[in-house]
């Protein structure tokens, strides 16, 4: 199985799959405190309580935009599942042109997102991301990475707005009842609500003025369903996205060795399953 690992600013989400399959996932909270035994432990102990053998990993693949977690996320790859990590960074094979001016300026979850979109949806088409930022990615109908977008994501403006006055106090950022509020938390959740929304939708019918009227729409992210349905658009919700494109990018730098390695065990499992013949008597 190859086990994938998308790490934000905010969350870190990890997956599983068999072949093309996601068997399993899990959303956990990005700690920069934390030692790798400390994820290893905490890794190990979600697969066994979804009655997963560590032993069946055969490969795993990171994206991650929290540098100093990097090393700690090799080590602990290494540790607690006897393998070499591949990271999503400058130099892996992608498969996709990356049109920005410095190309090690875009976040590895972000292409990730860009290839799994083009692999599963074909282009034009723009992912949009509802993480700690807003991310628009935008892929042409050949496939390259244009570039994008990015705006503060809904947490990012709540906590702002917190911040920054005396007495509005922290919301629920959640689809509000009305449009106009008539207390000061009502109020708030249409702001940042229609506020997001009309973000989304403003920026969207920008980009379809560059990309044509034949662009495709995927919305991924922790508040992707909360404003897809809203939308002008409809955008595609696609919860695994990023996921998705790590395994194909994994695919693509090391398929031909993990299915290799598979083969190999499987020989192994078998020869070892079978009862050596005694040998001819003289």
């Amino acid at each position: 199985m190859l086990f994938v690992i998308d790490v934000g600013n905010t969350n870190s989400v990890l997956g599983l799959f068999r072949e093309k399959e996601l068997v399993a996932h899990w959303r956990l909270t990005t700690d920069l405190s934390q030692t790798a035994d400390e994820y290893g432990i905490q890794i190990r102990t979600l697969f066994t309580l979804d009655g997963i053998d560590p032993n069946e990993i055969t490969g795993l693949m990171i994206s991650s935009v929290v540098p100093p977690l990097n090393s700690v996320l090799a080590e602990m790859a290494k540790k607690y599942f006897g393998r070499r990590a591949l990271f999503l960074e400058p130099g892996t094979r992608t498969g996709m042109a990356i049109h920005y001016d410095n190309p090690q300026e875009v976040g590895a979850d972000r292409i990730a997102n860009g290839v799994a979109a083009f692999e599963k949806y074909g282009g034009p088409c723009v992912v949009v991301d509802f993480g700690t930022a807003i991310t628009f990615d935008t892929i042409s109908a050949e496939g390259d990475y244009l570039g994008g977008v990015i705006a503060p994501g809904l947490g990012v403006s709540a906590e702002a707005l917190v911040a920054r006055t005396a007495r509005l106090p922290r919301v629920e950022v959640r689809q509000p009842e009305k449009l106009i509020g008539t207390s000061t938390v009502g109020s708030m959740q249409s702001g940042l609500y229609y506020g997001s929304l009309a973000l989304m939708d403003g920026i969207l019918e920008r980009l379809r003025e560059v990309l044509g009227t034949g662009m495709r729409v995927i919305a991924t992210g922790g508040e992707a369903a909360l404003l897809a349905d809203a939308s002008r658009f409809k955008p595609v919700v696609d919860a695994n996205l990023t996921l998705e494109g790590l395994r194909i990018i994994f695919d693509r730098n090391c398929g031909d060795r993990d299915r290799d390695d598979r083969k190999q065990n499987g020989r192994v499992r078998s020869q070892k399953g079978k009862k050596s013949k005694p040998p001819p008597r003289s």
